[in-house]
């Protein structure tokens, strides 16, 4: 058996050979501990993660040699503290290889995700290291604090979940499944990507600006070649083609799941998320379709109608019919007609540094947050901007960088990304988090849409910034995919309130959009809320129907695809959000059956916001606005979500305020 050098050993040796020592492996001399982008080199990824794995390796060993009985302090803290420059790295390694990824890094990808995979694999089988949790999460429990309980409660419930009590055989496949899902999931993640690009060098455009163009493109036959286009992407025949890959996970999961003891990937999914178990997402997301597509039928006819017009003024063929490249077109000329709101006279009013002022100054006025612009630190990417984010009394929050542009390097989308997460440390230190929210807006001037985006991942930010949790695996938005998504979406119910719009919606010339516009904007929020929950709900249905299945044996896609479509109603007008082929949130980042997660926690956003429209005080009630902070932003994963949540409302949620803000009640 090979004998692991501590890591003091390996900075040793690297410095003995050569002089230049890898910057993950020394202290990072830098403002706020921001990671020293211009040092890194590709070639310091697989050296320091080989090294952080080797450290970690070597506390976890030291943990399961202890001779004492284990308990809370000498078993968890230091799990939960174990493997810190491996979270170093890989902070960085994964945010930058999703926004300025190169050949050089993808070819250290391909080296490190297995690397990793085994790694985690090594700890999820780690017996020693399993008995030695589970005797402390069945003694009593009556001397933890409540964080503790929750952090106790997760280490235990992990091993559980992948099998620790399982034969070796058993174990030994579950390895393989983890290590060739890695893999996949990495792969096909890595195609969108590159058929996204492909997709730009074609039209002159990204896939981000997709919904503009085919909003503002009157070439009906040039709508159908973008439409046709951005839906085959991942679905051409050529090596970026997923069809092959995503069965091959699909099925991975599946398997794994059996394994486990569970029927299908589905239920073993959600076994540990608010939801619980299939059943019940399938129903929850049942009768949101049912009134959503009911609603979008509505707005079909309004765009028929449209339509019907330009064929009689003979700019269409008779017989012309809406079709899903004529949706976003037609939507735009009915809100026109209905209320008189022409985006090119909003956009003016949302320049991307207006809509920044109005993200920072919502957070200052609800949470006492303060930012400032940080010049000449270390950035990944020249676009990249970066703030200190501060307290009322001054004290440090943490640290906020923001990349709002484009680029082949990116993928798309829209997310947020701990560089470091929130904790404290082995000497009692608070150790501040660094976060980054990447989007991918395609211009300057924003759409409403995007003015929303940037609310939304802000929201994330806060959620991260304003955890005060001790333990790193419970902090900031480390709680459970179908609750996470409630704080980013609560915070987009201020983007738009006429007091909000007033502070930060400024043109050119510094002044504010005008009181017409916002009324125009407020009565039409609602307006194709039909065709976005229908397209939404769909997509969600979909990734649970994948997940639901036994075995992909013998499945075609696109007759999946259209078998679903049929089952759930789904108009021929409309598509799924994302076609399997492209679905990234469910093939590569993490929602695999939690696509449901942004409805679900949307009727717990809606219903937490009516707690402050119906306050006297109005949506800037601050006493709320503290409560708020302290029982959700300020808690993370510290206590069950269902629990904070009656916490704060003093009830069950409601649904009805969803359904009314998308105009469905």
């Amino acid at each position: 058996m090979k004998k692991l050098l501590p890591l003091a050993a390996i900075v040793m040796t690297m410095t003995a050979c050569n002089t230049r020592v890898n910057p993950f492996l020394t202290e990072w001399d830098t403002p706020y501990g921001i990671p020293p982008f211009e040092q890194i080199q590709p070639s310091d990824y697989i050296p320091a993660i080989r090294a952080g794995i080797a450290e970690q390796n070597a506390e976890i060993d030291a943990i399961t040699a202890n001779p004492d009985t284990p308990t809370f302090e000498n078993t968890i803290v230091p799990l939960e503290l174990s493997g810190r420059t491996l979270a170093k790295v890989t902070g960085v390694f994964y945010n930058v290889t999703e926004t300025d990824r190169t050949d050089a890094l993808g070819a250290v990808e391909e080296e490190a995700i297995p690397l990793m995979s085994e790694h985690e694999n090594n700890i999820a089988f780690n017996k020693a290291l399993y008995n030695r949790v589970a005797a402390v999460y069945k003694a009593d429990q009556g001397g933890l604090t409540r964080e503790q309980q929750m952090v106790l409660k997760k280490h235990f419930e992990a091993f559980e979940r992948e099998g620790i009590g399982l034969p070796e055989e058993q174990q030994a496949r579950l390895r393989q499944i983890n290590a060739d899902i890695a893999a996949k999931t990495q792969k096909i993640g890595n195609n969108i990507l590159a058929e996204s690009n492909d997709f730009k060098d074609r039209f002159g455009f990204s896939v981000a600006a997709y919904p503009d163009k085919m909003t503002t493109t009157e070439d009906r036959e040039l709508r159908r070649q973008y439409n046709e286009a951005y839906t085959a992407r991942g679905h051409r025949g050529n090596e970026y083609d997923n069809r092959q890959l995503l069965l091959e996970v699909l099925g991975l999961r599946a398997e794994k799941a059996r394994i486990l003891g569970y029927p299908n990937a589905a239920a073993w999914l959600l076994a540990d998320k608010m939801a619980g178990d299939p059943g019940t997402v399938d129903d929850f997301l049942a009768g949101i379709m049912k009134a959503a597509v009911a609603k979008a039928r509505v707005e079909l006819a309004d765009m028929q109608a449209v339509m019907d017009r330009d064929v009689k003024a003979g700019k269409l063929p008779a017989g012309s019919k809406i079709e899903p490249w004529d949706w976003w077109y037609y939507a735009e000329k009915v809100r026109k007609e209905k209320y008189d709101l022409d985006e090119t006279l909003t956009k003016p009013y949302f320049q991307i540094d207006s809509v920044v002022n109005g993200v920072f100054t919502n957070a200052h006025i609800l949470y006492g947050v303060n930012f400032e612009r940080l010049e000449g630190v270390p950035v990944y990417n020249p676009e990249v901007r970066t703030y200190k984010v501060t307290a009322e009394d001054g004290s440090l929050l943490g640290i906020f960088t923001t990349d709002y542009k484009p680029r082949s390097s990116k993928r798309g989308g829209a997310w947020m990304n701990n560089v470091r997460e929130q904790y404290v440390d082995a000497q009692g230190n608070e150790v501040r988090p660094i976060i980054v929210n990447v989007c991918n807006f395609s211009d300057d001037y924003l759409t409403i849409d995007e003015v929303e985006t940037a609310f939304h991942e802000f929201g994330h930010a806060l959620h991260g910034l304003l955890t005060q949790c001790r333990y790193p695996s419970v902090s900031g938005t480390n709680v459970t995919r179908d609750f996470v998504e409630m704080f980013s979406q609560f915070d987009e119910n201020w983007a738009f309130l006429p007091e909000m719009l007033a502070r930060y919606a400024r043109n050119a010339q510094g002044e504010p959009i005008p009181e017409a516009l916002v009324k125009k904007i407020v009565q039409a929020r609602k307006f194709n809320q039909g065709f976005m929950t229908t397209e939404l709900c769909a997509a969600s249905i979909l990734d649970m129907r994948w997940h639901e299945l036994e075995t992909t044996e013998g499945v075609d896609i696109d007759a999946f695809e259209k078998q679903v479509a049929e089952e759930i109603g789904l108009i021929p007008e409309i598509t799924f959000r994302y076609r399997s082929t492209y679905f990234n949130h469910i093939f590569s980042s993490g929602y695999a059956a939690g696509y449901y997660g942004y409805l679900w926690s949307e009727v717990l956003d809606k219903d937490a916001f009516s707690v402050f429209t119906a306050s006297p005080k109005g949506p800037y009630d601050l006493e709320l606005a503290k409560k708020f902070k302290q029982t959700f932003l300020e808690k993370g994963g510290s206590e069950e979500p269902m629990t904070l949540y009656r916490s704060f409302t003093g009830r069950e949620p409601d649904s009805a305020p969803m359904l009314r803000a998308r105009g469905l009640l």
